[in-house]
């Protein structure tokens, strides 16, 4: 099946400028960056998918072997980047999506130019020497809450991982957003996501990246983002003032202006 058809890939901005690809996190969609790419599409050819399993990706092409890891998202962009003929890509990934591109440019470094990190963790668990975030325990309970409720899961946390508690139409929309997604693909994709250990990954990447770190965020705790950067050939890490951890919809304009700032600085 085409990549380009399986992910629902659509394409804006200026045919003969440099590819930007945005790529989502989990339990979301390309909808989730409508409110910053407009800013990119003057100068670059825009580039947005849906991973498999969401949005209006193919379901029927979701094989739970290739997706058992991170690695099987990670050749669906190479696939995606081959049949679109994209080289010296810059790679905007949100959450999961940030290790998906340290993957994907770590196999194939010559079709990226750049990465965007935004809201990055190579390990969500913590380890002696290493904080993640959250206990084994507490991604256990996570994943059995997932298994016996799905949506009334998906009330609960879409907030949380939102944050910004005082613009509550966040929160619903990161909800409604989880409550479309397939129960049985989205557990599956939590487990990959939250058991991952993607750290070896990080010194493989040789070009220039920026991570985008809020405030305030649980999922990926300013730790995190410092580990990142330590172990980040060629990184940057900005600490932007958006809080909660999708900054790409609670500080679009500060989400974009920091991406722009980057890709001016040559």
């Amino acid at each position: 099946m085409s990549a380009v058809i399986r992910n629902n890939v659509t394409v804006t901005g200026r045919d003969t400028g440099p590819a930007l690809v945005f790529a989502h996190g989990f339990g979301c969609d390309q909808h989730m960056w409508r409110l910053v790419t407009p800013r990119f599409t003057d100068d670059y050819k825009v580039v947005l998918f849906d991973h498999v399993g969401c949005g209006r990706s193919d379901l029927s092409a979701y094989r739970p072997q290739r997706y058992a890891s991170l690695q099987g998202y990670a050749d669906d962009v190479l696939e995606i980047l081959a049949e679109l003929d994209l080289w010296d890509v810059v790679f905007v990934g949100h959450s999961v999506s940030a290790m998906i591109g340290v993957i994907a440019a770590a196999a194939e470094p010559d079709r990226f130019s750049r990465l965007v990190l935004v809201g990055p963790s190579p390990r969500y668990i913590d380890e002696d020497g290493y904080r993640g975030g959250f206990t084994r325990a507490d991604i256990d309970e996570l994943l059995e809450s997932l298994d016996s409720n799905y949506l009334g899961w998906s009330a609960a946390m879409a907030p949380v991982i939102m944050g910004n508690p005082d613009r509550p139409e966040l929160g619903t929309e990161l909800t409604n957003s989880f409550c479309q997604a397939d129960p049985a693909i989205a557990r599956r994709f939590a487990q990959v996501t939250f058991l991952s250990d993607n750290r070896a990954d990080l010194p493989k990447v040789t070009m220039p990246s920026l991570i985008l770190q809020c405030s305030d965020d649980v999922i990926a705790p300013y730790e995190v983002g410092e580990y990142v950067h330590r172990n980040l050939p060629g990184s940057s890490l900005v600490l932007l003032k958006a809080t909660g951890h999708c900054p790409n919809l609670s500080a679009p304009d500060e989400t974009a202006a920091a991406i722009d700032a980057f890709l001016s600085n040559d």
